[in-house]
């Protein structure tokens, strides 16, 4: 062979019999077949074995069979981020002229595509009380196509009574999707209760560093797996390996992490409902927390996320100014990572309920948990 045909060809020399504890990055799009008879263009690819890239390479499937192995899940598909994940099971279970049932304190992101795109596509979604449990079969109509949970709530912390809504939903043949997130797919144990189809912004807490975009949506079951992987296929959700390889690096470290996020959490939470400052903490391990009794019968633990308010004389600009002076936390978005974070919700809507700006949400890192508390008490010197 010419010197330049020998630089493309794709045949490894180097011997193949490499054992490492670290499963490999595989980038490529293209999967060479040893003929053409065996040439398939077909998304199973953990069944029926590798056809493109787009459906994944063996890192991809790697991660995903892991997540599907701590969540007790039928497959586990892995897609570009958590809103990724939910425009995935709306598109999966939802079409024209269908009823969809998302909670108030669903994450924003997922009630904003209810409004808007799939509300362009006819799909009508109707936001309920988070707190509803077996009631919401009062709900369900005969177009209803999914019913959506999240527990806790986004920001304001509901846990939700997951059986109920599924026992409910199932009489009725209506899945029942949640977002586990805070769970990290471990703390909550979704399908031991019934749902359908379980989601994670891998983003989160599998990632865990605040440097990846990843989401997965986790299947119950074989009817689910046929709903999910041909909508899947005809998105094109591909995923970087890269990311996907610092999540499965994540994922050693998952169990360490969530040990000590929740005891520094809980430190600080209790820190802060002994400050007379404090209206409330919306912590699920606190019985100020809506739903409180519902996690301790559910969960097995708390992770690293929980609001609280100020109590009504101070004003959402003091709010602004506690923000600003906090050094050790960060502002931002997001959360389930090392570091330290804190945001201020000055227009969070909820029903009947009027936060007034003083509304705050921490999460917490892996920081000296007395750091933060000393970073705290400073900042609401700044408001006194």
């Amino acid at each position: 062979m010419d010197w330049r045909t020998k630089l493309l060809n794709p045949h490894q020399l180097a011997r193949q019999d490499y054992k490492s504890l670290v499963t490999p990055i595989y980038r490529g799009s293209t999967v060479v077949f040893d003929e053409q008879s065996l040439i398939k263009d077909d998304w199973e690819q953990a069944e029926k074995g590798y056809s493109y890239g787009l459906y994944g390479t063996p890192t991809t499937l790697e991660l995903a069979a892991r997540i599907s192995q701590i969540e007790g899940a039928k497959h586990t598909f892995i897609v570009p981020g958590g809103q990724s994940a939910i425009a995935l099971v709306y598109f999966s279970f939802c079409k024209s002229g269908t009823h969809a049932l998302v909670p108030h304190s669903a994450y924003g992101p997922n009630k904003s595509m209810a409004e808007g795109m799939l509300r362009g596509l006819g799909v009508e979604v109707e936001a309920y009380d988070p707190l509803i449990g077996k009631d919401i079969s009062k709900l369900i109509r005969s177009n209803t196509s999914l019913i959506w949970c999240e527990s806790p709530g986004s920001v304001t912390m509901e846990i939700q009574d997951i059986p109920a809504i599924v026992k409910a939903a199932h009489e009725k043949n209506i899945p029942v999707a949640l977002d586990n997130t805070y769970a990290a797919g471990v703390l909550f144990d979704a399908f031991k209760y019934g749902v359908d189809v379980s989601i994670q912004a891998l983003t989160k807490y599998i990632g865990g560093h605040s440097d990846l975009l990843l989401g997965s949506v986790s299947v119950r079951d074989e009817e689910a797996y046929n709903i999910v992987g041909p909508i899947y296929m005809q998105l094109g959700l591909a995923v970087s390996p890269d990311d996907c390889s610092l999540a499965l690096r994540g994922l050693q470290t998952l169990a360490l992490r969530l040990d000590q996020l929740e005891k520094s959490t809980l430190k600080i939470a209790l820190w802060l409902s002994e400050n007379n400052i404090i209206h409330e903490v919306y912590h699920p391990a606190f019985k100020s927390c809506p739903g409180h009794d519902i996690w301790k019968r559910d969960f097995t633990g708390s992770a690293s996320v929980f609001s609280f308010t100020f109590v009504d004389n101070v004003s959402s600009k003091q709010v602004e100014t506690f923000i600003n002076a906090l050094h050790i936390f960060k502002i931002g978005l997001s959360w389930g990572g090392v570091t330290s974070l804190a945001v201020v919700y000055p227009d969070l809507v909820r029903p009947n309920k009027d936060f007034g700006g003083r509304l705050v949400r921490l999460n917490i890192g892996l920081e000296a948990v007395d750091d933060l508390i000393n970073d705290l008490e400073l900042a609401i010197s700044n408001i006194n």
